[in-house]
């Protein structure tokens, strides 16, 4: 906005002045840059009061990083964190075609290597296993993995090329169990709906989303000796716009406040046994 379309705005013409308007006009070109600005609007950069960052996350950090990204924006308050969540395909896809991210977390390691060439140095940030799941009471009766091949039984799995159905398929096939499932869902969640609303009778999915669903769903462990672990990474994107505060939330997924909530979701440390 200019001094002359303010003087209009006022009803006067900058070019017919009296003695009066030639003073307010004379206030308005000396009136400082950041006046004039902020009526037409400005652009904000790191750590200003508008600043956002995007952050793109697997569909199994849902409730955890929404946790986490309430008490960054708690220590950091000029900054506003906005949430994507997605399996992990679709997040890679997006990154790819140039979707506004600033951070990426995925449920593994091979979906991030996929945009290795686009994101930073990836630092793991939690573990997570699989477990079966099957509706309250466990009406069918399901003990293992083997039950799950009975053809008899509505089992549904995570498609796979998402994280929890990479390791899925890894389990099985390590103990060789043969599974016709009725869907492959495209993010871990649709796995745990599913089997809550009965259109499944049971399914495989992380242990951390069966123990979110808590009440509408039940957890059958899987022991550790045929079960298999994934490693979350999270990385900021090269092409944000605001990768000082992008890196700060990294740091802050990773730092004691961080992981403390990490562990309260189910989610297992970055690293050990």
């Amino acid at each position: 906005m200019n001094a002359g379309s303010t003087l209009r705005a006022l009803g006067a013409h900058p070019q017919k002045t009296g003695p009066r308007l030639a003073v307010a006009f004379a206030l308005l070109l000396a009136a400082p840059a950041t006046v004039l600005a902020a009526g037409c609007g400005s652009q904000s950069g790191s750590g200003s009061a508008s600043s956002t960052i995007t952050v793109f996350a697997g569909a199994s950090l849902v409730d955890a990083f929404t946790k986490i990204g309430d008490q960054f924006t708690a220590a950091h308050p000029d900054v506003k964190v906005r949430f994507s969540f997605a399996g992990g395909p679709d997040l890679i896809t997006q990154v790819r075609q140039g979707a506004p991210a600033d951070v990426l977390a995925t449920g593994d390691l091979v979906n991030m290597r996929k945009v290795a060439d686009l994101v930073g140095e990836p630092q793991p940030f939690a573990r997570n296993k699989v477990e079966i799941v099957v509706e309250p009471g466990n009406p069918r009766g399901v003990t293992s993995l083997k039950d799950l091949a009975n053809p008899d039984l509505k089992v549904v799995l995570g498609a796979p090329a998402i994280s929890a159905g990479q390791v899925t398929t890894e389990v099985l096939d390590e103990q060789g169990i043969s599974v016709e499932p009725v869907s492959l869902e495209d993010n871990v969640k649709g796995v745990v709906t599913k089997v809550s609303l009965g259109e499944a009778d049971a399914g495989i999915a992380w242990v951390t989303d069966v123990s979110a669903a808590a009440g509408k769903v039940e957890g059958v462990q899987i022991p550790d000796a045929e079960n298999a672990t994934s490693t979350y990474p999270i990385a900021v994107v090269k092409s944000s716009k605001n990768a000082r505060d992008a890196q700060a939330f990294v740091d802050y997924v990773l730092s004691a406040a961080g992981q403390q909530v990490l562990r309260a979701y189910g989610f297992m440390p970055p690293s050990g046994p």
